[in-house]
């Protein structure tokens, strides 16, 4: 096989809309997992056993399922009982919720890696409890936090194909469709560096900012 810089013109303009979907699926699933991820880990945290139950109960569910399924059950049964969604936002909240599990575990590490003398020092001063949250334990936990939170930005940008199965076609799912349209390799070629030139900037601004944390 010989290499079609023609096949690449033809593809380009199906890439950069794949690759917008991409981008998409990313930051705001990111966003959706980061935030919801803090609501797992103090809700996990709870004195209210029929808070953190059934809290910890979901997200091990969620954890221990494959994303594949629980996208497939978002795009075709939810809509059974609810109100349907485009295949780009049921993508980019099956990223963020599965995802979400995860940055729970993250942010409940780092909250039980403050040392207790913080929550002593707070309740010595007779700090309210949300303020010894916001002020006192999630600064210094999320600071720790913060690289491995990273990470996971890494790792869902390596899943986003699979929102492709439920017609949300980024990168991989246009090059695997003008593939099998053109019988050509070059689609796939081109997104694999896509992939690179995306995710290895990013692995060094996370080890960059891991030592710059940790200082």
């Amino acid at each position: 096989m010989n290499w079609d810089w023609d096949v690449v013109g033809d593809f380009m303009p199906r890439f950069w809309d794949g690759l917008l979907v991409t981008l998409q699926a990313l930051v705001v699933g990111s966003l959706i997992a980061f935030a919801l991820g803090l609501v797992w880990a103090l809700a996990q945290r709870s004195p209210r056993k029929w808070v953190s139950w059934p809290v910890t109960a979901v997200t091990e569910f969620i954890r221990n399922t494959p994303l594949l399924v629980q996208l497939f059950f978002l795009f075709y049964v939810v809509p059974e009982w609810g109100p349907s969604m485009s295949p780009l936002a049921t993508g980019i909240i099956g990223l963020g919720l599965h995802y979400s599990t995860y940055t729970a575990e993250v942010y409940r590490a780092g909250i039980e890696g403050v040392p207790a003398g913080q929550w002593e020092a707070a309740t010595a001063l007779s700090l309210p409890r949300r303020r010894t949250w916001t002020s006192v334990i999630l600064p210094q936990a999320i600071r720790r936090v913060v690289p491995a939170l990273g990470n996971y930005v890494v790792a869902m940008l390596k899943d986003s194909p699979m929102i492709a199965v439920i017609g949300a076609f980024e990168m991989l799912g246009e090059a695997r469709s003008f593939s099998n349209e053109t019988f050509t390799f070059e689609a796939y070629t081109v997104v694999g560096i896509a992939f690179i030139l995306i995710a290895y900037p990013a692995s060094l601004l996370i080890r960059a900012l891991e030592r710059r944390l940790v200082q």
